[in-house]
């Protein structure tokens, strides 16, 4: 950013007092523990902050990237030359509403997924076991229709609520929201900012829903490097295969670069072993999926998303 709009956008936001920083390291943010400075952070803590600064920075013509856990986002180690807007805050007020045999919960963009499933675990609701172990936000799982164990997010989904490119509040049904693999409508519109997400629950026994979740988190413990930082799985899925044992075909376990390593545990996972930077995983991944592609003629895809 130019120095003029760098005064502007401070005076923009301290005007308004909105809360921000100038040159938050965004390694803090994520789970990779990746990424250089933001020039600006900032940290709505309700929804009319959120307008306001969204607002502050399209005055400013200033770009935007809204992070949520920062469990699918790799940073580049320049960081990030606009304003990183956390959305954590905005969790919600929870709201639970009957709908025949059935239970619609609310909950705000900024809340975590696991936060969410223990809600319905405690009031007895059973949809959203697949989801208990994914570290990431409710916006973030819609953005990307998040799943795991034969589930996904758009399964039990059932509206989304969001600010669209002129920050007007606008709510769509689930059958607009374009979901398909790792994907949604707000991946093609990434000025839409999500403010909550209604899902379509079951009533069920509220243990018989903890075992289910605690098996889940089982496996995830038992198979996944969760004891390192990383971004989860790191490769979409090909069409009739699964990335991590082709690369485990291609005799990729443990192959690293600099600080990036594919994970010994789970090859689908690349893990930062220690000061690992964005260049490393982005060259690592690369690298994989030209000798995937060489040795067995698929293509494997990045599914977590860098941000230069």
């Amino acid at each position: 950013m130019q120095q003029q709009a760098i005064t502007a956008l401070r005076q923009s936001l301290q005007t308004a007092s909105l809360p921000f920083v100038e040159g938050e390291p965004l390694a803090a943010h994520t789970t990779f523990r990746i990424g250089g400075p933001a020039t600006f952070w900032c940290t709505p803590q309700d929804r009319p902050q959120l307008r306001g600064t969204l607002a502050c920075c399209k005055k400013q013509g200033v770009r935007v990237y809204l992070l949520g856990n920062g469990s699918n986002t790799l940073f580049a180690d320049e960081g990030f030359d606009g304003a990183v807007v956390d959305l954590r805050a905005l969790t919600g007020p929870l709201t639970v509403q009957p709908s025949g045999n059935e239970v619609l919960l609310t909950a705000g963009a900024g809340l975590t997924l696991g936060h969410l499933c223990g809600e319905a675990q405690q009031r007895g609701l059973t949809g959203l076991e697949f989801a208990c172990g994914i570290p990431g936000t409710v916006g973030g799982a819609v953005y990307m229709n998040a799943g795991a164990y034969g589930g996904e997010l758009k399964d039990v989904l059932e509206e989304v609520t969001f600010l669209d490119e002129e920050l007007k509040e606008r709510s769509l049904p689930v059958s607009r929201l374009q979901m398909g693999y790792r994907t949604s409508v707000f991946e093609k519109n990434p000025a839409w900012c999500i403010l909550s997400a209604t899902v379509r629950l079951r009533h069920d026994d509220a243990g018989a829903v903890l075992d289910r979740m605690q098996e889940f988190l089982r496996r995830r413990k038992e198979k996944q490097p969760l004891e390192w930082p990383s971004a989860g799985s790191t490769f979409k899925r090909p069409q009739g295969a699964f990335a991590g044992r082709l690369i485990e075909q291609c005799g990729l376990r443990g192959f690293t670069v600099g600080g990036a390593q594919i994970s010994e545990k789970h090859c689908g996972f690349v893990i930062n072993r220690g000061g690992a930077t964005c260049a490393d995983v982005v060259s690592l991944t690369e690298q994989v999926c030209k000798i995937v592609e060489q040795k067995t003629g698929y293509v494997l895809e990045r599914e977590i998303r860098v941000v230069k």
